[in-house]
Protein backbone atom coordinates (compact mmCIF):
# COMPACT_ATOMS: atom_id res chain seq x y z
CA UNK A 1 0.00 0.00 0.00
CA UNK A 2 1.20 3.46 -0.93
CA UNK A 3 0.11 6.54 0.95
CA UNK A 4 0.22 9.96 -0.67
CA UNK A 5 0.08 13.13 1.40
CA UNK A 6 -0.44 16.40 -0.44
CA UNK A 7 0.19 19.92 0.71
CA UNK A 8 0.63 23.42 -0.66
CA UNK A 9 -2.83 24.29 -1.86
CA UNK A 10 -4.45 27.56 -1.04
CA UNK A 11 -6.09 30.73 -2.24
CA UNK A 12 -4.22 33.07 -4.55
CA UNK A 13 -5.01 35.92 -6.87
CA UNK A 14 -5.01 35.28 -10.59
CA UNK A 15 -1.46 35.53 -11.83
CA UNK A 16 -0.04 34.20 -8.60
CA UNK A 17 1.88 31.02 -7.91
CA UNK A 18 1.65 27.96 -5.72
CA UNK A 19 3.75 24.86 -5.31
CA UNK A 20 2.09 21.60 -4.45
CA UNK A 21 3.96 18.77 -2.77
CA UNK A 22 3.12 15.10 -2.60
CA UNK A 23 5.03 12.86 -0.23
CA UNK A 24 4.80 9.15 -0.88
CA UNK A 25 5.28 6.49 1.75
CA UNK A 26 4.62 2.80 2.15
CA UNK A 27 5.51 0.13 -0.34
CA UNK A 28 7.01 2.38 -2.96
CA UNK A 29 9.22 -0.17 -4.65
CA UNK A 30 8.74 0.79 -8.25
CA UNK A 31 6.78 3.50 -9.99
CA UNK A 32 5.47 3.34 -13.50
CA UNK A 33 3.94 6.78 -13.51
CA UNK A 34 3.27 9.63 -11.14
CA UNK A 35 1.73 13.03 -11.51
CA UNK A 36 -1.13 15.36 -10.81
CA UNK A 37 -4.80 15.42 -11.68
CA UNK A 38 -7.44 17.96 -10.82
CA UNK A 39 -11.18 18.07 -10.53
CA UNK A 40 -13.33 21.17 -10.59
CA UNK A 41 -16.93 21.17 -9.37
CA UNK A 42 -19.22 19.54 -11.90
CA UNK A 43 -16.34 18.34 -14.03
CA UNK A 44 -14.48 15.10 -14.48
CA UNK A 45 -11.06 14.55 -13.05
CA UNK A 46 -8.48 15.53 -15.64
CA UNK A 47 -4.79 15.07 -16.13
CA UNK A 48 -2.61 18.04 -15.28
CA UNK A 49 0.90 16.60 -15.52
CA UNK A 50 2.29 13.10 -15.64
CA UNK A 51 5.76 11.64 -15.39
CA UNK A 52 6.12 8.23 -16.99
CA UNK A 53 9.24 6.32 -16.10
CA UNK A 54 11.52 5.20 -18.84
CA UNK A 55 14.56 3.04 -19.07
CA UNK A 56 17.11 3.94 -21.67
CA UNK A 57 15.54 7.24 -22.63
CA UNK A 58 14.67 8.42 -19.13
CA UNK A 59 11.41 9.81 -17.86
CA UNK A 60 8.76 11.35 -20.04
CA UNK A 61 6.66 14.28 -18.90
CA UNK A 62 3.28 15.22 -20.32
CA UNK A 63 1.16 18.26 -19.55
CA UNK A 64 -2.39 19.19 -20.27
CA UNK A 65 -2.54 21.79 -23.02
CA UNK A 66 -4.24 24.20 -20.66
CA UNK A 67 -1.25 24.31 -18.30
CA UNK A 68 1.69 24.06 -20.67
CA UNK A 69 4.16 26.83 -20.09
CA UNK A 70 2.69 27.64 -16.68
CA UNK A 71 2.98 24.45 -14.62
CA UNK A 72 6.06 22.36 -13.99
CA UNK A 73 6.08 18.89 -12.48
CA UNK A 74 9.21 17.57 -10.82
CA UNK A 75 10.26 14.92 -8.35
CA UNK A 76 12.79 14.30 -5.64
CA UNK A 77 13.56 10.60 -5.70
CA UNK A 78 15.54 10.67 -2.47
CA UNK A 79 12.58 12.11 -0.57
CA UNK A 80 9.89 10.28 -2.55
CA UNK A 81 8.24 13.60 -3.18
CA UNK A 82 6.47 14.93 -6.22
CA UNK A 83 6.00 18.63 -6.87
CA UNK A 84 3.82 20.78 -9.03
CA UNK A 85 4.96 24.35 -9.51
CA UNK A 86 2.03 26.43 -10.70
CA UNK A 87 2.69 29.88 -12.08
CA UNK A 88 0.42 32.44 -13.71
CA UNK A 89 -2.60 30.84 -12.14
CA UNK A 90 -5.96 31.46 -13.74
CA UNK A 91 -9.46 31.19 -12.30
CA UNK A 92 -9.95 28.16 -14.55
CA UNK A 93 -7.21 26.42 -12.58
CA UNK A 94 -9.44 26.38 -9.52
CA UNK A 95 -9.96 22.76 -8.56
CA UNK A 96 -9.03 20.07 -6.11
CA UNK A 97 -5.63 18.74 -7.11
CA UNK A 98 -4.77 15.10 -6.56
CA UNK A 99 -1.41 13.42 -6.51
CA UNK A 100 -1.31 10.15 -8.44
CA UNK A 101 1.04 7.18 -8.42
CA UNK A 102 0.91 4.05 -10.54
CA UNK A 103 3.23 1.36 -9.24
CA UNK A 104 2.50 -0.91 -12.17
CA UNK A 105 -0.17 -2.83 -10.31
CA UNK A 106 -2.40 -0.29 -8.58
CA UNK A 107 -3.36 3.34 -8.81
CA UNK A 108 -2.91 5.45 -5.69
CA UNK A 109 -4.41 8.85 -5.00
CA UNK A 110 -3.77 11.55 -2.50
CA UNK A 111 -6.55 13.09 -0.46
CA UNK A 112 -6.63 16.18 -2.62
CA UNK A 113 -5.70 19.77 -1.93
CA UNK A 114 -7.81 22.76 -2.89
CA UNK A 115 -6.36 25.35 -5.23
CA UNK A 116 -8.34 28.52 -5.76
CA UNK A 117 -7.28 31.30 -8.09
CA UNK A 118 -9.55 34.29 -7.83
CA UNK A 119 -9.94 37.06 -10.37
Amino acid sequence: QVQLVESGGGLVQAGGSLRLSCAASGSVLSIYAMGWYRQAPGKQRELVALITTGDHTGDKTDYADSVKGRFTVSKDNAENTLYLQMDSLKPDDTAVYYCYVDDGTHDYWGQGTQVTASS
